[in-house]
């Protein structure tokens, strides 16, 4: 077996772990994030140019998995994990755009990726005998459900996923309530930074660990963040097999974690060039990117709510990445985009040329249409099905979306959640409580 690669806390660089420890506990012993302690690097040489997404992935992630329990199984996971197909398509409005969608998997969105992944890892690195673990779960609107939907009925793992009540979809509670069985929905009186200052605090006390075994399915966890390294690879690798050049990325971003996939794959050596974020009001990030301090702040409720994050878990890895503020700028370019301007970028590619965005893509769609023609080729990331956002989008085009059937089974069901307050004391306390 070779020497596999070791993973290490943001914050102190002690607690040396392997894969499979780090995808168990979600979180450092210290409250930091895992990273690697090297990126590695590969040539696009090294990719099947037949491949398909779960190929391109096994090649990408084998690395990150030497030498571990997980190594021989990593094919198997990346095909029950990426089994729906993630399309770069051309954009009607602009010559050098392409949408990359990412929203067919089970919840209509690009979460689910991650969430299937961790999921099929979980079933390989937990033994029959183990005891119960709960997965906590902060959700400002898609993650819940892909998780949900990714550990609904597993043996063994129960999941409680926290969201800001009144600020996700109606169709988003809905998904987040409908699964049952293993899955409980807390409705949080607060926003999403609170239900994730909570999830952080239960996770690092041991205590609570020591009586009721937890772990994480937020992006805070690798185990979710680097499958979603994948889709940029596929796509860029197979731009850079027909153009030769490589391909430019504007990514819809709150809590950094897909951002932050993209950025890696770059860093690893593939073919990505420039990669610029999408930001709705919550500013924290435009504003550091165009020179300020970093300073999180209390979130704000937009129409593009899966985004509103006011403290980005992932910035700490993103720093671990490129220690220094004046490199990190170097790195990415960062754009806020407001209500209104999501509204009228909606209705204008509605109506001008027949293509419909949820209100993050289009913040995507927005910076994309400011940059006007530049010779390269851009990809918009499409994180999410337009139709999880009906009460925002159909009163706009003045028209039905229409529904992904996995989405409308989704609906079919009843749906329930419970009401718990913003405290961390509270979840641990609600945790405590005798499992059903």
């Amino acid at each position: 077996m070779s020497e596999p690669l070791h993973y290490r806390s943001t914050r102190s660089g002690q607690h040396a772990a392997s894969i499979d420890q780090v995808i168990a506990a979600g979180l450092a012993p210290d409250g930091g994030l895992y990273v690697p302690e090297a990126l590695p690097r590969l040539d696009a040489a090294a990719f099947d140019p037949r491949g398909s997404l779960a190929d391109t992935a096994t090649a990408l992630l084998t690395p990150f998995f030497k030498g571990t329990a997980l190594a021989a199984e990593l094919p198997a996971i990346c095909r029950e994990a990426l089994d729906f197909e993630v399309p770069l398509r051309p954009l009607a409005h602009h010559a050098d755009g392409s949408v990359l969608e990412l929203f067919h998997g089970p919840s209509a969105a690009f979460k689910d990726v991650g969430a299937r992944f961790l999921a099929a890892c979980f079933r390989r690195i937990r033994p029959a005998d183990a005891p119960p673990v709960t997965i906590l779960v902060a959700t400002s609107g898609d993650t819940g459900a892909a998780v949900a939907a990714a550990f609904h009925r597993q043996p063994g793992v129960r999941v409680v996923i926290l969201y800001p009540d009144g600020r996700v979809s109606p169709r988003q509670a809905h998904q987040l309530g409908c699964f049952g069985d293993n899955v409980q929905a807390l409705r949080v009186a607060g926003s999403f930074d609170d239900c994730q200052r909570m999830v952080k605090s239960a996770l690092g006390d041991a205590a609570l660990q020591a009586r009721r075994p937890l772990s994480s399915a937020n992006s805070i966890s690798l185990g979710r963040l680097l499958p979603q390294m994948s889709y940029y690879a596929h796509a860029a690798l197979g731009w850079w097999r027909r153009h030769r050049t490589p391909l430019n990325f504007i990514v819809p971003t709150g809590n950094l974690g897909n951002a932050l996939a993209c950025v890696w794959v770059r860093e690893m050596g593939l073919p990505v060039g420039d990669i610029r974020l999408a930001c709705n009001a919550n500013a924290t990030l435009s504003d550091y990117f165009d020179g300020d301090p970093y300073t999180p702040r209390p979130a704000i409720p937009t129409l593009a709510n899966a985004m509103d994050v006011g403290a980005p878990s992932n910035f700490e890895r993103l720093r671990w990445t490129f220690p220094h503020d004046h490199e990190l700028r170097l790195q990415l370019q960062a754009s806020s985009v407001d209500d209104d301007t999501i509204r009228d970028t909606i209705v204008r590619h509605a109506s001008e040329h027949g293509e419909l965005f949820c209100p993050h893509t289009a913040t995507a769609v927005h910076v994309l249409d400011t940059m006007g023609a530049t010779g390269l080729p851009w990809a918009v990331v499409a994180t999410a099905h337009p139709a999880k956002f009906d009460s925002v989008v159909e009163p706009l085009i003045g028209r039905r979306v229409e529904v992904p059937a996995a989405l409308q089974a989704m609906l079919q069901r009843p749906a329930n959640a419970e009401p718990l307050a913003a405290e961390n004391d509270a979840l641990k306390r609600w945790l405590l409580h005798p499992m059903a």
